[in-house]
């Protein structure tokens, strides 16, 4: 039975610039767009207004004196927040309804208006600290939303899985000490921005409710399906999230300029596959999936394109289909699964 997909999608979005040849441009998002206004696509979708999010929504995650500063670049040419992020006049009120579109979507998916969600939002937001801006992200429009959820609708149980190729410190940040919120993360290692090791498993209350999956250069479909499998399933049906959301970063696309990473379109929709599982076996489906990165443009929108006839449920990965990656997966990946599962084995019942 095909599956009602809400997307947030508003040209806005586009008037945010990073910078003259930035990686994070306005084209990823125009690509993905026009894919989307095709006439064989656009009707399959509910359409999702964004809102512009308030200030007391965000002060849930980043500080008080952070978001005043965001808000002084408003109208200014161009402010330097770090090295890769810079903001244009438009910034703050755009970051603003990057995070409203993510909070609505959830909204809508919570509320029972959509089965699941895709936010294509910009700037993104898993880079963003309590009181930094970092890697082309303003505010932690994920971790915002994830509060939203908490504090509106009275979850407790939250996944948050990134499949980013950067680790997404910012949002494992704001729950290390939190298990209202279960952080999982596969992630290029030793890389940007250089957190997501073995050791960070949480802390006090939360202590095991961050799993990192630090993988080397050059894992492709297989090895995410298979970790997916072995490490993300077993827990999460443990936990019984009451809503998934994903970090949907697409730049462990094969071709990405970024990254080193071989993931292809398939590979994308295998995981996804996976998500939805979870989601149909814990929370009637509820997911939300929020873009992140992913800048080689014309695999970005395929990707795109691959998750979302998942989502609908127009295509259906097979168990067979998964299983047969699964048997390609190398030695080395098997290895790091062993060494990830024995870290977490002593908050898990599962293994």
């Amino acid at each position: 039975m095909s599956k009602k997909t809400g997307i947030v999608k508003d040209t806005r979005y586009l008037q945010h610039s990073a910078g003259f040849a930035h990686p994070e441009s306005p084209e990823r998002l125009a690509a993905i767009y026009e894919m989307l206004d095709n006439p064989l696509m656009h009707w399959k979708f509910t359409h999702l207004e964004p809102r512009e999010a308030t200030h007391k929504e965000i002060e849930t995650i980043h500080s008080h004196s952070y978001i005043e500063f965001i808000a002084s670049t408003a109208g200014q040419s161009c402010v330097y927040l770090d090295p890769d992020t810079a903001t244009s006049p438009e910034t703050y009120e755009i970051a603003k309804l990057a995070v409203g579109g993510v909070c609505n979507a959830i909204d809508s998916v919570i509320e029972g208006k959509v089965d699941n969600a895709f936010a294509f939002v910009r700037p993104p937001g898993h880079h963003a600290e309590k009181d930094t801006a970092k890697g082309f992200c303003v505010f932690n429009n994920i971790a915002i939303g994830a509060m939203h959820a908490i504090l509106k609708h009275g979850l407790k149980r939250i996944l948050i899985v990134d499949w980013d190729l950067h680790h997404g410190n910012g949002t494992q940040h704001s729950f290390y000490n939190d298990p209202r919120v279960l952080y999982f993360s596969t992630h290029q290692y030793p890389y940007y921005p250089g957190t997501g090791s073995l050791q960070e498993i949480g802390r006090g209350p939360g202590e095991g409710y961050t799993i990192n999956v630090p993988l080397r250069e050059g894992a492709g479909d297989a090895s995410f399906v298979t970790i997916f499998h072995k490490i993300l399933e077993p827990v999460a049906l443990e936990y019984q999230p009451e809503l998934i959301l994903l970090s949907a970063g697409f730049d462990t696309y094969f071709q990405d300029p970024l990254g080193g990473m071989r993931v292809t379109p398939e590979g994308f929709a295998a995981m996804m596959r996976i998500l939805l599982n979870i989601a149909d076996a814990c929370c009637q489906g509820r997911l939300v999936a929020v873009l992140e990165g992913g800048y080689h443009v014309a695999g970005l929108t395929r990707s795109v394109k691959a998750v979302l006839e998942e989502m609908l449920d127009e295509t259906h990965v097979s168990e067979k289909r998964l299983s047969l990656l699964e048997k390609e997966v190398d030695e080395e990946t098997s290895h790091l699964i062993n060494k990830v599962i024995s870290g977490i084995r002593p908050y898990w019942k599962v293994f």
